[in-house]
């Protein structure tokens, strides 16, 4: 028997309808974080299905440990997943994350995470009450850098992150 996660938050944009991970969501999520894209989410090809599966577990059982999680962002005209964004807060993180991703090559560029994390954030700050929230982003994923600071992010270099080498972008809030 699947357990379902019941009683989680379901978001609207114009575009989007953003709720929790289902499982029929691990297919193409899965195929998602196998891709070239999910080397910045701790997956990749290197990684295999195993790899990528159990990166998928995680961000999922991250609503059960925490309450909170990634938004898998569905397409309200076709129903597929086309993105997902949420906060991640492992122990190991100084601060919560916000994160994001668009799931495949044809989704780029349509504004799908941009639109799935303006939704996440204003339900973290409002809804959650979270007092702020960080992006933690490799300086190479200048895609990602660049729609934080279109988030209205700014960097914050005196905070720190669970890797060295990232950069920090705070969302709202004061700096660290």
């Amino acid at each position: 028997m699947i357990s379902l996660l019941t009683n989680t938050p379901v978001l609207e944009t114009e575009r989007l309808t953003l709720r929790a991970p289902t499982p029929s969501d691990i297919a193409p999520w899965v195929a998602f974080l196998m891709s070239d894209r999910g080397v910045w989410h701790g997956a990749g090809p290197d990684k295999g299905e195993g790899g990528a599966w159990r990166v998928a577990a995680t961000f999922a059982g991250h609503w059960m440990l925490k309450g909170f999680g990634l938004f898998i962002a569905l397409d309200k005209a076709s129903g597929r997943p086309v993105a997902s964004s949420g906060p991640y807060a492992p122990p190991d993180f100084p601060e919560i994350e916000l994160g994001w991703s668009v799931w495949s090559d044809e989704d780029e560029g349509k504004g799908y995470a941009s639109e799935a994390a303006r939704a996440v954030i204003a339900h973290c700050r409002d809804d959650l009450k979270m007092p702020t929230l960080v992006s933690y982003i490799a300086p190479e994923n200048t895609r990602s850098c660049a729609l934080a600071e279109r988030l209205g992010a700014w960097r914050d270099d005196a905070a720190n992150g669970p890797h060295p080498e990232d950069l920090v972008f705070r969302h709202y809030g004061e700096a660290a």
